[in-house]
């Protein structure tokens, strides 16, 4: 049996935290979630002027990011290649980049998902966010 890492409360804080200082220092309005390695929802966080739709889409591509163990990114890129049939994929949401799978020795613990902004500066925002843990 292996052992696995898990995200504990103080890291999906320093995550957020993170994410967080990467949004407002370039005046992004945005939502982040986090999210454990089976997509299930750690933290949601909306900043003041994020739209309301965000709040669904973040959490989305957290969960796409977790589940798929991969950039949400890639199922983006898919569907636009012109494999549309994968938007019928069960349990598969927030298609969009912006959702990054959070690894550790090999594998993925947990994901970020953000909504609000650019696609690319939605992922920019994860990647700052997931950097706080140092792996």
């Amino acid at each position: 049996m292996k052992t696995k890492s898990f995200l504990e409360l103080a890291d999906v804080k320093a995550v957020a935290a993170a994410a967080e200082a990467e949004a407002l220092k370039n005046n992004w309005a945005v939502t982040i979630a986090i999210s454990d390695d089976a997509g299930n929802l750690l933290w949601l966080q909306r900043l003041d002027g994020a739209a309301a739709l965000s709040s669904h889409i973040a959490p989305a591509k957290a969960h796409t990011a977790a589940m798929g163990r991969r950039e949400s990114k890639v199922y983006e890129d898919i569907i636009n290649g012109g494999r549309t049939a994968f938007l019928t994929a069960p349990a598969v949401q927030g298609l969009l980049e912006g959702g990054v799978p959070i690894v550790k020795d090999g594998q993925v613990i947990g994901a970020v998902g953000v909504s609000g902004v650019k696609s690319n500066e939605d992922a920019q925002i994860a990647k700052a966010g997931i950097a706080a843990l140092g792996l």
